[in-house]
Parts: C-alpha cells; structure tokens; sequence
C-alpha cells in the first residue's frame, strides 16, 4: 500500500511540472506512416467478410471460443501493434497507442448503432463521464464533423476540447463501418472557470495530440457484433521518470476505449 501511495505521489508532481511538449516533425511522420500501414490491413480486412471481425484465433477452435466469450456479454480489449515488414514503428517523443474493442450486442443492428454514434449531440450523455460536452457541428450524407469535450482522470484531470471528421458507409446489409479523425485536440486550462482558455502550442503537454477510431459492425447469431480500433498518439514519458509512469500509460487509453464500448452496448440494449 505504501509503495502504491508513493507512486501516486510521484505522478502528481511529475504531472505538474512535466514541461511543454512539442510535437515534432518526425513523430507525425512517424504516426503518419502507423496509419497508412494500419489502414491497408483494415481495408484488406474488410474485404474478407467471414473475418471481418478480427481476432487473434488462429483456429476454428480459438475463434469459436472468442466468439462465445463475447455472446456471454464479455466486452473483449486487446493491444494491437502495427508493425511495417516485421519492423516496429517508433515515434520520436512521443508514443503511439493501439487499442481493440470488441462486444456483442444480442438484437442489436446496423441502422440502430449508425443512430447511436451519429448523435452526437447527445455523446455527453452515452459516453459520460468521459465526454462532458458534445455537439454536431456539420452533416452532408455520410460524412459528420463534432465536436467532444474529454475529461480524463488519472491522478490529475486533463480536459481536451476535441474536433473529428466521421464517415459511414454500408458494404452490405449485414456488414458496415466508421472511420472518425480528430482534426484538432486542444488541451483547456481552468475549464468551466471565466478564465477557461485553450493551451497555445507552446503550453501544452501532450496528452493526447491525434486520436483515430475505426470501427466494424457485423449483423450475425442473431444479433451485432461491434468493434473498435482506437489509436492515439501522446507525449512520450518524461525522463527519469519512466519506472513510476510507464505502467500507468497503457492503462489511460485501454480503459477509454473499454468505457466507449459498455457505453455504446449500454445505448444499443436500451
């Protein structure tokens, strides 16, 4: 208990003095490059429709098994990696985190999940206390533009005023997905205060800089798989300071993505 509390304290005071962080050039080459090699294996992915809900089973067995762990009404998080060639792809002074979220919703459909994520003006309440304000800014047939207010707690609290670009699309009837972008990501000092203000490039620490969200809805046992890949690109961990924080890190986005899922099944059983 003592060591925990100690933790605990070290991550307060490296939160509150950690200095700005700058995005470089190299690290969005870097994310740029994670992406385009991720999205060629989900568009590969999608085109091979008795695997479009991917897993690691590399059997009948092993994806019979996954599959009835998600019918008993287990949500299913895993890491993910995307290597280029064999080969990891770093980002320099930052860290790219990948995420997989899998649930099964009996009942559920298509045309019910595209109401659910499309309404944004109400993401604040499906997705609270995570997201505290949303709002649709634009619509033009497939394609959405929102904005997301985060509020994420981990020893401190970070408030981020997030802007995505969504699309939709249908590939049959029993098969569908979503790709949403964040066009901006804006760390907010003293929010909900008369002095609330965004952060300039120069103040801002990192949290999160770019999140991508890719998700799969498959129509089948009577009922809707849904899963979602989420990857977010952050500040790297302050020097020094890597035995205290490194195993915190991981769990912030993994435990973000694991309330999205419960809160989107939560909606699609209502």
């Amino acid at each position: 208990m003592r060591s925990f509390f100690c933790c605990l304290f070290l991550l307060t005071i490296a939160a509150g003095q950690a200095a700005a962080a700058q995005l470089k050039p190299e690290a969005i080459k870097a994310w740029d490059h994670y992406i385009a090699v991720t999205e060629a294996r989900i568009a590969e992915q999608q085109r091979d429709l008795p695997n479009f809900i991917f897993s690691h089973a590399e059997t009948a067995e092993q994806k019979a098994l996954f599959e009835a762990k998600l019918r008993s009404g287990e949500i299913v998080v895993e890491k993910l990696t995307t290597a280029d060639d064999g080969k990891s792809i770093q980002a320099p002074g930052a860290l790219i985190h990948h995420w997989m979220g899998t649930a099964f919703i009996p009942g559920g459909d298509i045309q019910h999940a595209f109401a659910v994520l499309q309404d944004y003006d109400h993401h604040s309440a499906t997705y609270a206390p995570e997201v505290q304000r949303s709002k649709l800014i634009s619509h033009h047939g497939d394609d959405f533009t929102a904005y997301l207010r985060f509020v994420k707690k981990k020893v401190i609290t970070v408030v981020l005023d997030t802007y995505h670009q969504a699309h939709y699309a249908k590939i049959d009837s029993t098969h569908a997905y979503s790709r949403s972008y964040t066009t901006k990501v804006a760390e907010i000092e003293d929010p909900g205060t008369a002095g609330e203000r965004e952060k300039s490039a120069d103040e801002e620490e990192g949290f999160m800089w770019k999140m991508n969200t890719y998700w799969r809805f498959e129509e089948r046992d009577g009922g809707l798989y849904i899963q979602c890949e989420a990857i977010t690109l952050t500040r790297n961990v302050p020097f020094g300071l890597a035995w205290a924080i490194e195993p915190f890190i991981p769990s912030i986005p993994k435990e973000s993505l694991t309330r999205t899922m419960a809160g989107t099944r939560q909606a699609l059983t209502r």
